[in-house]
């Protein structure tokens, strides 16, 4: 039987529509380490593709059929592959990509060795139009930060948070989020762990007081050390500190070459 297909109706308007599609898919994905080995998680995915004027709709049905066999091997370069498949099998100029899903690395306690998982966020964003390809990758981090003002003019201590720091960059060729998440972490006062027993928390606050950032310093160490990644085309880096002494938080946020 022959079903009448409806989003292929022509559309009098003269609007065409430069995203449509689904959001808040959440699905079980794969995610292949480069060095072996898989990471499984649970993405969060938003597919869109642009309705061109004379176009009713898009067929909603065939960006979950798309989802579910890129769900196998959902790396950055396969949301660049699926990215392109649903702009060819949708017949549109454009189509959107956007998979978020935490993301957990073990760590060790600095000085007893005691492991235990982080969480973290990784977003990968991909843009396949027909002049070209999109990627970004965001990874938000937590972080300890110590605030410089108060370890300068106080006798004893200084005040210390806890704050996020999300890093975008954008990228002709994929970068693993490990490698983004390093280099926020390095550029804080000091990294976060999950397990800490009484030396590994003296390495760390001492760590933290000899490690004074702002939120400024830390959006433009991030900076300093982005610079020395090859191929990235632009990048943004914003910090928030969750402030142990203010009601308000403290924000800070660097962008270079880079629009979305």
């Amino acid at each position: 039987m022959s079903l009448k297909d409806t989003q292929s109706e022509r559309d009098t308007r003269g609007l065409g529509i430069s995203r449509a599609g689904i959001s808040a898919l959440r699905y079980p994905v794969a995610i292949p380490r480069p060095e072996g080995g898989v990471v499984h998680t649970v993405a969060t995915a938003a597919l869109t593709v642009a309705v061109p004027a004379s176009q009713r709709g898009t067929h909603m049905s065939r960006f979950v059929e798309e989802m579910h066999e890129a769900s196998r091997a959902m790396d950055a370069a396969g949301v660049l592959a699926l990215a392109r498949r649903l702009r060819e099998r949708l017949g549109a100029d454009e189509a959107q990509v956007e998979m978020r899903f935490p993301w957990f690395i073990e760590k060790r306690a600095p000085v007893t060795g005691g492991g235990g998982y982080v969480d973290y966020e990784v977003v990968w964003e991909v843009t396949d139009r027909e002049g070209g390809v999109r990627l970004l990758t965001s990874v938000t981090v937590p972080v300890a930060t110590l605030c410089p003002c108060s370890k300068a003019i106080s006798e004893r201590g200084a005040h210390n948070q806890r704050g996020y720091a999300t890093l975008t960059v954008e990228t002709a060729e994929p970068v693993w989020p490990d490698v983004l998440i390093g280099l926020v972490e390095e550029a804080a006062s000091c990294e976060l762990f999950s397990l800490l027993k009484r030396p590994d928390e003296k390495f760390v606050t001492e760590r933290a007081y000899d490690n004074p950032v702002f939120v400024e310093d830390l959006v433009r160490e991030i900076g300093v050390r982005v610079a020395r990644l090859e191929g990235v085309l632009g990048w943004r880096a914003r910090a928030e500190n969750f402030e142990s002494i203010h009601s308000h938080n403290a924000v800070a946020v660097i962008e270079s070459g880079i629009s979305c």
